[in-house]
Formats: C-alpha cells, sequence, structure tokens
C-alpha cells in the first residue's frame, strides 16, 4: 500500500501545493520500470504526464526569455537550451528532493548516475504536467520560475549556455536516442592554412555542416547549424 501521506506533505512544504488529486503526483513520480515491476499495484507510470509537462515548460521558459531578455533567437534558443536540458532540470528536481520519492524498479536503482539523472529529469517534467492538471498554468509557471529560472543567472555567469556540442547532444538523445557523430567531409588548402568542413550525424542522417581551420572549430559550427533541426 502505498503512502499517499508523503507525496501530500512534499507537494505542500517542497511545491507549495495543496494537490487535490494526489495520484497525479504518485504518477508523477512512477517510472516505467516501478510499474512492469509491480503490475498488481501499480497501473500507471508517468510518460504521459511528461510529455504534457514538457510542452508547458517550454513555453514558461520561452515567454519568461522572450519578455525579459531582447537578443537575437540565436541566442534566446541557446539559452533555452541551457535552462531546459537534462543536467538542469534534474539538478533542480535534486536540489528540491525529489529523488527519495522516486518509484523505481531494483535494477534501476542501481542504474549509473546518468540513467538517474535522465530520470530525475523527466520526473520533473512529469511533475509539472501533475501541477497544470490538479491547478492551471499560472502553479506551473510559478513552480518552474521558483525551482529552475532561478538558476539563469548562474547559466549566463558561466557561459554554459554557449557549447553547442553539448547543448547538440542533449537534443539529440533526448529526441532520436542516438550520439551526434562528426566526420570530416572535405579538406582544403595547405597544411598551414587548412579549411575543414565537417558533417554531423545523428544516426544515419546529416543533421548540420560547419567548416573552420581547425577540426573542432567545424565541429562546433555544424553542431550549432544542426540544433536548428530540433528547435
Amino acid at each position: 500500500m502505498v503512502d499517499k501521506t508523503k507525496y501530500q506533505d512534499f507537494a505542500k512544504k517542497v511545491l507549495g501545493i495543496d494537490f487535490e488529486d494526489t495520484e497525479l503526483l504518485l504518477t508523477a513520480f512512477t517510472h516505467r520500470s516501478y510499474v512492469n515491476e509491480h503490475r498488481k499495484t501499480a497501473k500507471e507510470h508517468n510518460e504521459r504526464l511528461e510529455f504534457l509537462g514538457d510542452a508547458v515548460l517550454e513555453l514558461v521558459v520561452t515567454r519568461f526569455l522572450y519578455a525579459n531578455y531582447s537578443e537575437p533567437e540565436g541566442i534566446l534558443t541557446n539559452w533555452r537550451s541551457a535552462l531546459v536540458r537534462t543536467e538542469s532540470i534534474s539538478d533542480a528536481a535534486k536540489n528540491h528532493d525529489f529523488e527519495p520519492l522516486l518509484r523505481l524498479s531494483r535494477g534501476e536503482k542501481r542504474g549509473s548516475e546518468r540513467a538517474r539523472a535522465q530520470i530525475l529529469a523527466n520526473c520533473y517534467e512529469a511533475v509539472i504536467g501533475a501541477i497544470y492538471l490538479d491547478k492551471g498554468f499560472e502553479a506551473a509557471e510559478e513552480f518552474i520560475t521558483k525551482t529552475l529560472l532561478v538558476t539563469f543567472d548562474k547559466i549566463l555567469e558561466t557561459g554554459s549556455w554557449q557549447d553547442p556540442k553539448s547543448n547538440l547532444q542533449e537534443r539529440a538523445q533526448s529526441k532520436e536516442g542516438f550520439t551526434p557523430i562528426y566526420k570530416v567531409l572535405e579538406e582544403d588548402g595547405p597544411d598551414h592554412d587548412k579549411t575543414f568542413v565537417v558533417g554531423v550525424f545523428v544516426g544515419e542522417n546529416l543533421r548540420g555542416k560547419g567548416s573552420g581551420p581547425s577540426k573542432q572549430a567545424a565541429q562546433q559550427e555544424a553542431a550549432q547549424n544542426a540544433i536548428k533541426f530540433y528547435s
């Protein structure tokens, strides 16, 4: 029997929300693996709520950036990517004590740090979906503002939003399940003044090309161009 009281207490103390439908919150913390392992007692995992929460999160972050900053679209897109990437939202979940409430299979509990970060990020989005359904858009926006958007100044300060290769890897793995691979397509010029053309492939698909005086510079440009595919 699930102790729903601890989820209700968590919602009030940490989220500042008195859920009417605690079952929504319970589902938000339920991983697919837990349902597979507890078929008689657990009926629904959090992937549908995650799907909904992801859309709400993207809208809230986009609206925040649009309303508060006048930078060009490309920079705003990079800032948004930095805010909603796995590391950022999993850290938000971890910092607000989501982890002890996760409902996971025994195998997933022993998973890698990277796998746990992804699970926490998915849970964070699922909680957004649950808040949206239970309390509406404004409550979801308030939650995102106080748990995630407060980190934006640090993102600007550290410049972590500026790495397009990391940005692309997050998007490609999230959307397509592949890690980008960079291949040199062309080399031109003498050894002291070469130009490299690099393509970045996700799975079998060419997602972007870039050129530069070094392979690294060409990779960065290719990644930046490939990010547009996922925007």
